[in-house]
């Protein structure tokens, strides 16, 4: 049985093996499962899982609410430029963003330039259950979350939309069913990633 085999059974199943080129940034709202999704596709494709959100938590020594509180959005949306530029020369791996990331321009252009943006478009049904029992999203800390995170969700659906692909997040699918998903769209840029 070869490194890339695994019994099941009586037989040997052959896994894949991917060769990734590029980094891969998982872009959407929050609740979208872009950390989940990314880690599980990271372990998969066997690169390193990267999040722009704990690296700027590492760097402050603070929280992300805590950053918002003390410095506000602005400082926040700096660093988070910062850390993401960072990331995508340091490392080639899945690179998971905070919700508001991709709409910077600069933010868009730096992934697009330098890696590959998959989209994780989920509908607002899905990310409100998904969001409704967090307390850790500053921009919900609103009187009426639900409506604020529905004002989050139609100013930003048409940036995600720019993306470079898209994935549907249907709240259905399990974790690994969205990494097959995903790899099946990541295989459609050989520039990106390759099997074999």
């Amino acid at each position: 049985m070869s490194g890339n085999e695994q019994k099941t059974g009586t037989r040997p199943v052959e896994i894949p093996v991917y060769t990734l080129k590029k980094t891969v940034a998982m872009v959407g709202m929050m609740g979208a499962g872009k950390t989940a999704v990314g880690r599980a596709l990271a372990a998969r494709l066997g690169v390193p899982f990267l999040d722009s959100d704990a690296e700027i938590e590492a760097a402050a020594n603070m929280t992300i609410p805590e950053i918002f509180s003390r410095d506000g959005e602005p400082f926040f949306r700096e660093k988070e430029s910062q850390v993401i530029s960072r990331l995508l020369d340091e490392e080639r791996g899945i690179l998971s963003t905070g919700g508001g990331a991709y709409l910077a321009d600069r933010n868009r252009q730096m992934i697009s330039d330098r890696g590959v943006a998959i989209w994780l478009k989920a509908d607002l049904e899905v990310l409100w259950n998904r969001v409704k029992h967090k307390d850790t999203r500053p921009l919900l800390r609103t009187s009426d979350p639900r409506a604020t995170l529905r004002d989050l969700y139609e100013a930003r659906v048409p940036l995600y939309s720019k993306a470079d692909l898209t994935v549907t997040s249907d709240g259905q699918a399990a974790i690994e069913e969205m990494v097959d998903r995903v790899i099946a769209v990541l295989l459609t840029r050989p520039d990106v990633l390759e099997q074999g």
